[in-house]
């Protein structure tokens, strides 16, 4: 014992003091449990129920978070004058004492969240007015009302960011952020805010705004020209209507998503918008109605009541779009709303657009515009019959990159409509009834079809629930396709099948879910590019023999008749390079599942519903993670006894045989002899 003493006193002293690693960064262990790297002191979840006093004093960063704190006394920070960051959150902190800060005058970041501050909120306050360069203040969870707030800001002039989020606040009026010039962000999310009246006026370089998960039924009269962000997504918001003005707003992103807008918001004349998020909405357009009734010289009245005072507001109900600038706008999003129409002219406002979703509306049309920047356009999950008419006109969408159109009623594209787009990368067509070219003539004349020849840009392609039936005539040929989806085409598979040959060099991904497919309808062995493979949903009854040279990553069995798989998948080429395998949903034997053990041994090899696998014993479904030792012990029996059963099947075959053979021998030997001593000419012994 006494020869470890040096030892550990030269360990204590490294602890002390700190090493330096191989980049020179220095580390040490406080005697608290306090990690030190360079200046900053991590003592998060270390069951501190005070600030530890004995860090080192030149520490710029102090990480108390996850503790027991409940008090900051006046103390507690005394030997940290170059503190410039402190956070204290989760310590269900009750109080900070008047001074406590007087020691650290520079701290610029201080995190309370998740603290209990509503208990002494004023003492806290005097305490605060102690940072005069304090930047960014986070004061989310702490149960606060907007009178609280506005005591713990009323002395933080120097405040740049700050965020009350998931507090209690219900009215914000211009009492509550009074004095803070300096502010360009506040996050008031998740509180329960129902009205605002004129809270912001004073937040003059106020940039950042965020009020999501709130109250609020309308915005109207929105003029904070100097805002660049406005989130007010999840909240109940009808209206939003900005101020009547020709001022230019700095607004650059609005995001209007999961309200309940009746009508496309009423933007500022003159921004800066690039983003407008109004996915999730009850919105359309009124111009027209669908029973063909005309709107066009009816206006709504917006009936403004504020005090004792009212206002009244008129506004068309179409031509709320036609007041505002859009010409900067990039990414728009109306997805989840009830349009079945755009206004002529709506989106021809917006020329440098790139970014468009009208998904999951009601569309029944969709008219041909020439958005020379738009490179994502989804008109998935709506009522559309057709697009646009004229596909030769000119290049309507010539930097397309993807084109998603899944799951509406098209039985045609316009003719040539990948013609010019030049950069198309990814289409998606599934659950629309089409067909690809080339087609059979039906009494001389060509039915309709979606021709992608010749695509070499195209890599991605979803064509499931397209009602396919043959895909013959090489349909893919001069594409690069990577990922091709098939899925629930029942018939894809029934004609010839040299697409895989022309698709053999570049897939890497193929989806052939409930198509049919049964153990030896296709030869996979071609695609050695393949690495994810999605077989589930067929017929198959054992593993495609094809499959087993194939470096596969990613291979999905699920929902067949799958009885076993082979006994060495575990060491062909496809087991050592699986990284992916689903196997639930098959009518495995449970006393046949030592490939199932092997492959739980492989270690690379992850079974996401590996605990969902189940096996067919008897009349009963066991999983097959476990399988009870009664189980195992009559499937070994089981097997020794066939084992039995075949040499006893083979006893009797054997001795009759060599009985007969034996007979045989012993009525042709005289004559063998005879022919033999013929033959030899030996005298014969009798």
């Amino acid at each position: 014992m006494e020869a470890l003493l040096p030892v550990l006193s030269l360990l204590l002293v490294l602890l002390a003091v700190g090493w330096g690693d191989g980049a020179g960064t220095a580390w040490a262990v406080s005697p608290g449990g306090c990690e030190h790297v360079q200046s900053t002191a991590d003592c998060r979840r270390k069951w501190l129920s005070s600030v530890p006093r004995n860090l080192q004093g030149d520490i710029e960063e102090l990480l108390l978070n996850d503790n027991t704190i409940r008090v900051l006394g006046r103390a507690s920070l005394l030997s940290y004058h170059q503190l410039k960051h402190l956070s204290l959150t989760k310590n269900r902190m009750e109080l900070i004492e008047p001074g406590a800060f007087l020691g650290c005058q520079g701290l610029h970041v201080l995190s309370l969240a998740d603290n209990l501050l509503f208990t002494n909120y004023s003492l806290t306050a005097t305490a605060l007015s102690a940072l005069p360069a304090l930047r960014t203040l986070d004061l989310a969870g702490n149960q606060l009302t907007e009178y609280m707030v506005s005591v713990l800001l009323s002395n933080l002039s120097s405040l740049e960011s700050l965020s009350v989020a998931r507090n209690i606040i219900m009215r914000l009026d211009s009492s509550v952020f009074t004095n803070l010039t300096q502010l360009l962000e506040l996050n008031l999310e998740r509180n329960y805010i129902f009205e605002i009246d004129q809270a912001f006026e004073g937040l003059q370089r106020l940039q950042r705004l965020n009020i999501a998960y709130n109250y609020m039924t309308c915005i109207v009269d929105f003029n904070l020209t100097q805002l660049r962000v406005l989130n007010v997504s999840y909240n109940i918001i009808e209206w939003f209507l900005a101020l009547e003005s020709d001022d230019l707003f700095e607004l650059e992103v609005l995001d209007l998503s999961h309200n309940q807008l009746l009508f496309f918001p009423v933007l500022p004349r003159q921004s800066k918008l690039h983003s407008l998020l109004l996915k999730d909405n009850e919105m359309s357009f009124y111009q027209l109605l669908p029973n063909g009734t005309s709107l066009e010289n009816v206006t709504v009245q917006f009936l403004l009541i504020d005090g004792n005072s009212t206002n009244i507001t008129t506004v068309k109900l179409w031509d709320e779009v036609y007041y505002s600038n859009l010409s900067s706008l990039r990414l728009l999003d109306m997805s989840q709303n009830q349009f079945w129409y755009l206004p002529e002219g709506f989106l021809a406002k917006m020329p440098a657009l790139t970014h468009l979703k009208l998904n999951q509306n009601c569309l029944e049309t969709f008219q041909r515009v020439p958005l020379a920047m738009l490179t994502d356009l989804d008109l998935s999950q709506n009522l559309l019959t057709e697009l646009w008419e004229d596909a030769g006109a000119g290049p309507a969408l010539p930097n397309l990159q993807l084109f998603n159109l899944s799951t509406n009623m098209l039985r045609a594209l316009p003719a040539g409509i990948f013609t010019h787009t030049k950069q198309i990368t990814t289409v998606d067509l599934s659950y629309n009834r089409l067909d690809l070219c080339p087609q059979a003539a039906v009494l001389g004349r060509s039915a309709p079809c979606v021709d992608i020849r010749g695509l070499a840009t195209l890599t991605r392609l979803s064509l499931a629930g397209c009602g396919l039936r043959d895909l013959g005539g090489h349909p893919f040929r001069g594409t690069a396709l990577t990922h091709l989806d098939l899925s629930d085409n029942r018939e894809a598979l029934s004609g010839d099948l040299g697409w895989l040959r022309d698709l053999a060099a570049t897939l890497q991904v193929l989806s052939l879910r409930n198509t049919n497919l049964s153990s030896t309808s296709v030869d996979f062995s071609a695609l050695q590019s393949l690495v994810g493979l999605d077989l589930s949903g067929n017929t198959l009854t054992a593993l495609p023999a094809s499959l087993g040279a194939l470096k596969l990553r990613s291979l999905d069995l699920r929902d067949n008749s799958l009885t076993a798989l082979p006994a060495d998948v575990a060491w062909r080429p496809l087991g050592r390079s699986l990284q992916e395998l689903y196997l639930s949903r098959n009518p495995y034997n449970c006393c046949t599942l030592g490939w199932w053990e092997a492959l739980q041994r492989v270690e690379h090899l992850r079974v996401p519903d590996g605990r969902e696998v189940t096996c067919n014993y008897d009349s009963q479904r066991l999983s097959a993670w476990v399988l009870p030792e009664p189980v195992l012990r009559d499937c070994r029996w089981r097997t020794a006894n066939m084992a039995l059963l075949y040499l006893v099947l083979a006893l009797p075959t054997c001795l009759t045989l060599l009985v007969a053979f034996t007979v045989v021998f012993l009525m042709l030997k005289p004559k063998l002899l005879k022919m033999v001593k013929r033959r030899c000419g030996v005298s014969s012994p009798y």
